[in-house]
């Protein structure tokens, strides 16, 4: 797609939103060719991004709202910052795509593709990630409470003492852990286990570990 045809259908998109769609349109870009777009801190509120090709693009503060983005590639993608709440995310590929503080509060990331995906401190809350592929993502700080993980790859939901939740992830090469402020590998946790006297966490360790790793205990 050309640069000045991306910048028709957002104006027209930002017309859209303006007058609550009375005028404008709203963005249709169905399977665009948006590969390294520059689209920083962009207004695509409840566009339509279905199968878009963004491997690369720059969409770092943007605001993607509702915003449907089933199956779109993006790949590589930068998205830091990004609002991505109730935005639909289903099948969409984010391996390796920058999420470092992204709001993804409600948004449905059924089947998604976020293997090594950096999602730092990204809010996670409530969101479906229902078959989702989460091996070797970087959760650090990430806030995963209410997110549906079922059947999702590559990470572990375990209820701890008081209802807190740990979550397990298989993370470059190794199992990372995020137990409340904790966020270490799996060695770091079955030492603080012991130091604290809760071999409980060590058998559920080894547990995760035998289930990330496929390995017989």
């Amino acid at each position: 797609m050309t640069f000045e045809k991306l910048q028709e259908i957002l104006a027209a998109h930002k017309l859209w939103l303006q007058t609550d769609g009375k005028q404008g349109q709203r963005a249709n870009l169905t399977r665009a060719d948006l590969r390294r777009a520059f689209l920083t801190g962009a207004d695509l509120r409840g566009a339509n991004l279905w199968g878009a090709d963004l491997r690369g693009a720059n969409l770092a503060g943007a605001n993607l709202a509702g915003a449907n983005l089933t199956r779109a590639d993006l790949r590589g993608a930068n998205l830091a910052g990004a609002n991505l709440t109730r935005a639909d995310l289903t099948r969409a590929v984010l391996r390796g795509a920058d999420l470092r503080g992204a709001d993804l509060r409600g948004a449905n990331l059924w089947g998604a593709d976020l293997r090594r995906a950096d999602l730092t401190g990204a809010v996670l809350r409530g969101a479906f990630l229902t078959g989702a592929d989460l091996t070797r993502a970087n959760l650090w700080g990430a806030f995963l409470a209410g997110a549906d993980l079922t059947d999702a790859k590559g990470i572990l939901r375990i209820e701890g003492a008081g209802n807190r939740a740990c979550y397990f992830v298989q993370h470059q090469t190794a199992i990372m852990v995020q137990a409340g402020c904790f966020w270490g590998d799996l060695d770091t946790f079955r030492q603080r286990a012991r130091d604290e006297d809760k071999p409980h966490y060590l058998h559920i360790a080894d547990c995760v570990e035998a289930v990330l790793t496929q390995k017989s205990y």
